[in-house]
């Protein structure tokens, strides 16, 4: 059935000739009317179908009334089925008078007009429903597309304001730390400085990527590292176990938040060296990334303004549409956040 639809307008021609055909051998070789009756009934037949269901989709492509599509439809239908009849009765009236043989053909015109009618009245009935229905099929499909690109659009949207939370907190902390640097220790602010700026600008070549190699970000991450290891010196020590393929690919920008909040709960409000673990593998389709940094209950660090544990949340939803790929624990030593990813290239 989608199928005859999509071809209707190849199809109702070659059924028209058909039917065509067909009309002149039955008023011929059943009735017995001479091929001459026969052509002209039919050419006449088709000729005021043709026309009415010309009408008929033009009139439904403009819809112009307040009534519903399919109850303008059927009107239609009712009302080009008596013109085409009217019509067609009178223009076989002009044609066929002059055959000498015609008296037996308009008695029998006379006898089938409410049989012709009720049949040509079901066939455009069925023409306007159907030009209908593909018409409101058409208006919802373009509603629901917009409804898409609407709510891609918001998507891609509230996704650029997320990854643009990122940066400034991260960069507020480091120039302050600069800024006190400069003072004790220049030669570390200018260290310090100069690790800024290569991590700025490959944030600024990363940010219109959608995805990377697992090997990529961890590069940013040693560059983000390497900054934080200036702020906070000999207090902060990281290690990593990875284990995963080169195939491995993420969405940039998720290890850092990840990782600014294990430093902010496991340096601030400690004097002593701190150690935070990063464990990165690939199991069964997934890519896993558990940072597990020291933990005080009782200690609450200062309120900040940056991205957090909460925004990689909602990116991942708003990418993967899922809300079990951010998980934390925490125990009375330990604060543990896992990340997963999953892995197209598996």
């Amino acid at each position: 059935m989608r199928l005859f639809t999509k071809y209707i307008h190849f199809i109702i021609p070659i059924l028209a000739l058909i039917g065509a055909v067909k009309h002149v051998f039955i008023l011929h070789d059943i009735f017995g009317f001479t091929w001459n009756i026969a052509i002209n009934d039919a050419v006449c037949n088709m000729l005021a179908i043709s026309l009415s269901v010309w009408s008929i989709l033009l009139l439904i492509k403009a819809y112009p009334t307040k009534v519903t599509l399919f109850s303008y439809a059927v009107l239609i239908a009712i009302a080009l089925a008596i013109i085409s009849t009217f019509g067609e009765v009178q223009l076989l009236t002009w044609i066929v008078k002059k055959d000498a043989n015609s008296a037996p053909y308009f008695t029998w015109l006379r006898t089938t007009l409410p049989i012709r009618f009720i049949l040509i009245l079901t066939f455009y009935t069925w023409m306007s429903t159907n030009a209908a229905l593909r018409k409101n099929m058409l208006a919802i499909n373009n509603r629901f597309q917009q409804h898409n690109d609407a709510a891609e659009l918001l998507k891609e949207a509230e996704l650029f304001k997320l990854r643009q939370q990122l940066q400034p907190h991260f960069l507020y902390n480091s120039l302050n730390s600069i800024n006190a640097l400069v003072l004790i220790s220049p030669d570390r602010a200018q260290e310090m400085i100069g690790k800024l700026s290569d991590f700025l600008r490959g944030s600024v070549k990363r940010e219109g990527e959608d995805i990377i190699s697992v090997n990529e970000e961890i590069v940013y991450i040693e560059s983000y590292l390497a900054i934080e290891s200036v702020r906070f010196g000999d207090r902060l020590s990281i290690s990593f176990d990875k284990d995963f393929s080169d195939k491995a690919t993420i969405p940039p920008f998720l290890f850092q938040p990840i990782l600014e909040n294990a430093i902010k709960f496991g340096l601030y409000g400690k004097t002593g060296k701190v150690q935070i673990n990063i464990d990165i593998k690939e199991d069964d389709a997934m890519l896993v990334l558990k940072v597990t940094n020291p933990f005080d209950s009782n200690f609450q660090p200062p309120k900040g303004t940056g991205f957090g544990l909460k925004g990689v949340g909602r990116r991942l939803y708003l990418l993967y549409a899922r809300t079990d790929l951010l998980e934390t624990t925490n125990d009375e030593q330990n604060f543990t956040t896992i990340l997963k990813i999953p892995q197209s290239h598996v």
